[in-house]
């Protein structure tokens, strides 16, 4: 290989830099109820949300507060809901799993989590003894596993005391029963939330080396006990009778969407035997082995140093001077950690919260709201190279469709009854912003029909990242099709040169305190043409012809989907001439400019539009929530800003990312940190235009720097080192073959070898681009 790329090929497997968020405290614990937190500024649980770390499997997620008094680790569970804010269900706290060690005034003390390894720590000195906590959560064999050690033999005691959280009895809402039972060295923990008949178990195995186990009955609280062990390792499982299927969505008596007959115990039983058969050292080097086949595909590398102080205050510290962009790697390492902890094949989608709450009533439900915030989820999954975890969207989304198609056709009957079909399937399908593991619904109200689009768009990306035909045309093309079908359904004629969207709404907007309901929002019509442009492409790919596409061909010229106003700003609503005159002027939600990002229709070749919308997003401004700080950090990155993408970056992280580096909206929400992962990723590559774009956002902030293992459309991996803000070496990894189309300045006149030196001939339109055949698996590297 050519030695230019000695610098990429150092970081080929996992990265040399180690990357953990970590404190030289325990959480606190403050505790307090509502009016005692919110006098102090923040109405939720501050100890849980600014402060515990997380770790999880897609499954279930726990938080470790590190205290050496009484250490609290609090179990979040996907499956286990009960009413919730809107009766459509609510994530909530499975358990609290408490442990007595009474570690007083320790020294060297440490937390951390380790998120090259996905793994916690805990480290202190006490009485002159070395003690040692590791938790991480197997996907493979879906357990917690905590291991307590210590320097010196005999000196592992402690009281586990286990919790069941928010019973309530039948006279109340939210009605949960509970009971602990305790045999020898496992606690189990079951119990039954009556809105949706959860029947809901956790296990918890204790297997001590050496001194003494026993188990304690009190009443309806149970304990065990360990006494002078050399180690002590603590095996947790976690589940409920919820199974994804289509019978769920379709079933609208919540008592009757699960079988209150079925109960986890035997499956959450094999799988706290199986792990305990396998042993620590197994569990361990699988989980490894599963979770950094992902995480080290990846590294990505513009910070000089990596301070050596807690997080919470390298965090301080940039809030008063930005000059050392460590934090700002970190968060996009972070970002990927907590994707990978909270969305796997099998388990529920990421929501709001990923896989964590330890409320009884979940800000927001925990679920998946689809005006924005489940796709912001996704956004980064593709070019991240993490193209697996949108697996659980894509299940899910198989379970609910026979409801949305169900909603489509109630959609169309309130609201365009003479386009109804004579066969409901051609009414397509629909999703609207409120929807739980539990329950889906149909737009309207502050959203309009254009979240469905926003959903098919995720499909779309994930074919064109992966060039996965057989997913194109057994999951892509059909979600893809039913939505054009529905959308369709939903245009208006005004003449015969104009289809609008009626009714529609740009989502949450409000005028003179109302939902602003009108016709043809930007936000609607520029999202009906990215899903009929995508199907077209589609059905090219797949060289498929019918009535249909062609009269998606002819509606997609008469969309009219971006109007540029008097203020020179993109238009949110067809009647708005001057910015702000309708709506609130800084509202969170951009979704006039979804277009622009995560969509493709205003981009380097609509240049008015592309002005319009830097327009829009000055007049908007970054005064916002956390995930809305995210998509205008997208959008900049579009518009090849790097100045302003990294602004808004600088501002989300100094007010909406919290000491545990979670991001707030507030509360706690997850989607700010997958949508600034995205960002990060999106301003160092770029691929949305039909062609490859290093570096086309790039601040001088990050004006040296490398990664490895990014995706760009097409299926390409790519690699790249820069200095003094230009590239001076770039990799292409062809996991698909076809034509590779580059775009960066001077390009044409670099060297393109294959991976055996030899000298690849291409194709060049102009100085800065070249075209080049790849072969399926082959690496070319381009010396600058």
């Amino acid at each position: 290989m050519n030695s230019v790329y000695a610098q990429v090929e150092e970081t080929s497997t996992c990265s040399k830099r180690i990357y953990k968020v970590w404190d030289n405290q325990p959480a606190p614990n403050r505790g307090g109820d509502f009016n005692i937190k919110k006098a102090r500024g923040y109405p939720y649980d501050e100890d849980w949300e600014l402060y515990s770390y997380p770790i999880g499997n897609g499954y279930m997620g726990a938080n470790i507060f590190g205290r050496t008094d009484v250490e609290r680790i609090q179990l979040t569970e996907k499956t286990l809901a009960n009413e919730g804010l809107y009766g459509i269900g609510g994530l909530t706290s499975f358990a609290e799993i408490n442990m007595v060690f009474n570690h007083n005034n320790p020294t060297n003390y440490s937390r951390s989590v380790n998120i090259n390894e996905a793994i916690s720590y805990v480290n202190y000195v006490c009485d002159g003894v070395e003690y040692t906590r590791e938790h991480f959560i197997s996907y493979p064999d879906n357990v917690m596993v905590i291991k307590l050690s210590a320097n010196k033999k005999g000196k592992i005691s402690f009281l586990l005391k286990p919790e069941i959280p928010y019973l309530r009895d039948s006279t109340q809402k939210n009605t949960r029963t509970g009971k602990m039972e305790v045999e020898n060295d496992l606690i189990t923990l079951s119990g039954f939330i009556d809105h949706f008949s959860v029947n809901y178990e956790g296990q918890i195995k204790v297997i001590n080396e050496g001194g003494k186990l026993s188990s304690v009955t009190k009443g309806d609280r149970v304990e065990i006990s360990v006494s002078k062990a050399n180690s002590v390792v603590l095996l947790v499982a976690a589940g409920t009778n919820y199974e994804l299927n289509k019978e769920l969505f379709l079933e609208d008596v919540h008592a009757k969407k699960l079988d209150p007959e079925k109960f986890p115990h035997r499956r959450i039983s094999g799988l706290i035997n199986a792990a305990a058969t396998k042993g620590y050292t197994a569990l361990k080097a699988t989980h490894l082995q599963d979770y950094q086949n992902l995480f080290s595909r990846v590294n990505l590398e513009f910070s000089k140093e990596m301070p050596q102080v807690p997080t919470k205050e390298l965090l301080e510290s940039y809030k008063l001077d930005i000059s050392n962009h460590y934090l700002e790697e970190l968060m996009f390492h972070y970002g990927r950690y907590l994707l990978i902890s909270t969305s796997r094949k099998e388990t529920l989608p990421c929501g709001l919260q990923g896989v964590w709450s330890q409320y009884e009533v979940t800000p927001f439900t925990g679920g998946f709201w689809h005006n924005i915030n489940v796709q912001m989820n996704y956004w980064g999954a593709f070019n991240s190279n993490l193209a697996e975890t949108f697996t659980p969207y894509v299940e899910f989304f198989d379970a609910y469709l026979p409801k949305a198609e169900s909603l489509a056709t109630e959609y169309l009957k309130k609201h365009n009854p003479k386009a109804l079909a004579k066969d409901s399937l051609d009414n397509g399908w629909t999703i609207g912003t409120g929807t739980t593991p539990h329950k889906i619904v149909g737009p309207g109200g502050h959203s309009g029909p254009g979240t469905g689009a926003l959903t098919t768009k995720m499909f779309w990306d994930y074919y064109e990242f992966t060039m996965d035909t057989t997913f194109l045309r057994e999951k892509a093309y059909p979600a893809i099709l039913g939505m054009s079908k529905f959308l369709s359904k939903t245009l208006v004629p005004v003449g015969d040169s104009l289809l609008l969207v009626t009714p529609s709404a740009s989502p949450e907007q409000k005028h003179n305190g109302e939902n602003y309901i009108t016709a043809g929002t930007t936000f609607d019509q520029e999202l009906v043409w990215e899903n009929h442009n995508d199907l077209l492409k589609a059905s090219k790919i797949l060289n498929l012809k019918d009535a249909f596409i062609q009269e998606v061909q002819n509606e997609i010229t008469k969309l009219d989907p971006i109007i540029i106003g008097k203020s020179g700003q993109v238009k949110e609503f067809r009647e708005e001439e001057y910015y702000g005159e309708i709506g609130q002027k800084h509202h969170r939600h951009i979704s006039h400019l979804c277009a622009l990002y995560p969509g493709t229709l205003i981009n380097s070749t609509t240049k008015d539009w592309m002005d319009a919308s830097i327009v829009t997003l000055d007049l908007r401004g970054n005064n916002t929530t956390g995930w809305a700080m995210a998509h205008r950090m997208n959008a900049r990155a579009r518009t090849k800003d790097g100045e302003k993408a990294h602004e808004v970056y600088t501002k989300f992280i100094k007010e909406r990312t919290l000491p545990n580096l979670w991001t707030t909206h507030p509360p706690f929400q997850i989607d700010g940190n997958f949508g600034c992962m995205a960002g990060v990723a999106e301003m160092l590559l770029q691929s949305h235009e039909g062609y490859i774009e290093p570096l086309a956002a790039l601040p001088k902030a990050w004006n040296n720097g490398k990664y490895r293992g990014l995706v760009a459309r097409g299926n390409f991996e790519i690699s790249l080192v820069w200095k003094d803000g230009k590239a001076t070496s770039i990799e292409v990894l062809s996991h698909s073959g076809g034509e590779c189309n580059l775009k960066y300045k001077g390009i044409a006149k670099a060297i393109l070898t294959d991976s055996t030196g030899e000298n690849i001939s291409f194709k060049s339109a102009d100085a800065d681009s070249i075209l080049f055949e790849t072969e399926k698996g082959n690496s070319y590297f381009i010396s600058l």
